[in-house]
């Protein structure tokens, strides 16, 4: 493993539960959080003072997504359904009633909104309309994850059947069904290329697909102890970090994947538990963490 120095700045407390997702705001410094307790939290890494409350849901928060262009934020509320923020105005503007099952991931294209829920289904809302769209039931299992490949016109949804599925983004019909893993998919990212598909998941494996070779295996290795939560690319696009279940956080070369520093309780203060989610700003080069332990860490990454 290479030199690259960690230092922990801040953790960020107040939610009174796991903390399950994170999402970048408007500036580099400001992001949201989303928890078990229904809380969405906007927090400022300038600031290491108490968080922002944007809302309060009765249901656990698994995903959000920001819409920068239009100032809102969409929170995906469990056994529910979506809400519309407006965090400017600490505001909901709009919801729709999505799924009686969990909201684990959602991403956008263009103007769909595209939603991974727990019963199998993949849901496509129009965000002007603020109607569902369309709705693709594919798998019995879970769609835990979803990657969009903006120049290859293609999406990549995980699931808990051990599948990765890519469908085309021109009316979302399936173009490929690949057998990624022995357990369940948690995380996809394209690489900033978009020529490689990464995914990761309970078996703990990290898995590079090349996407202009029909999704072929590339590379793979056995990344953690237990399940990867997520996967994030560092701004520059020349480092990977994955949060895992076994608590740590690992960054690993994004080309060759050679694992260049963990990050875990005993050498840097790091969480206690799981690690859901991370966040790579480009605020400082700060990479930020969130975990089972109710906490927020903002870490300090010097990459020599």
């Amino acid at each position: 493993m290479s030199n690259i120095q960690v230092n922990k700045l801040h953790s960020f407390v107040g939610h009174r539960d796991c903390v399950y997702t994170l999402q970048p705001g408007d500036k580099p410094n400001i992001f949201f959080s989303g928890a078990g307790d229904g809380m969405v939290v906007l927090w400022d890494l300038q600031n290491k003072g108490d968080g922002e409350l944007m809302a309060k849901l009765p249901n656990s928060v698994y995903s959000l997504l920001h819409l920068p262009d239009k100032k809102l934020l969409v929170v995906g509320q469990n056994f529910s359904g979506i809400h519309l923020i407006d965090y400017q105005n600490k505001k909901e503007v709009a919801s729709l009633q999505i799924t009686s099952s969990y909201i684990f991931d959602m991403q956008s294209f263009n103007n769909d909104l595209v939603i991974a829920a727990g019963d199998g289904q993949v849901v496509i809302v129009d965000l002007e309309k603020w109607m569902i769209k369309k709705r693709i039931s594919i798998s019995e299992k879970s769609a835990r994850a979803i990657a969009v490949n903006r120049t290859t016109g293609e999406m990549a949804v995980g699931f808990s059947d051990y599948t990765i599925r890519v469908f085309s983004l021109d009316g979302y019909g399936l173009k490929q069904k690949i057998k990624a893993h022995q357990n369940s998919v948690f995380t996809l990212s394209y690489s900033p290329d978009q020529n490689y598909l990464l995914s990761g998941g309970r078996d703990a494996r990290l898995k590079v697909w090349d996407v202009k070779s029909n999704y072929n295996l590339a590379k793979e290795v056995v990344a953690h102890m237990y399940a990867i939560n997520h996967l994030t690319f560092s701004p520059d696009g020349k480092y990977l970090g994955t949060a895992s279940m076994d608590k740590s956080i690992k960054l690993w070369d994004a080309v060759d994947l050679k694992l260049h520093k963990v990050i875990d309780k005993g050498r840097h203060a790091g969480h206690g538990t799981s690690v859901n989610r991370l966040l790579w700003t480009s605020f400082n080069n700060q990479l930020v963490s969130a975990s089972d332990d109710r906490t927020i860490s903002a870490w300090d990454l010097l990459l020599l």
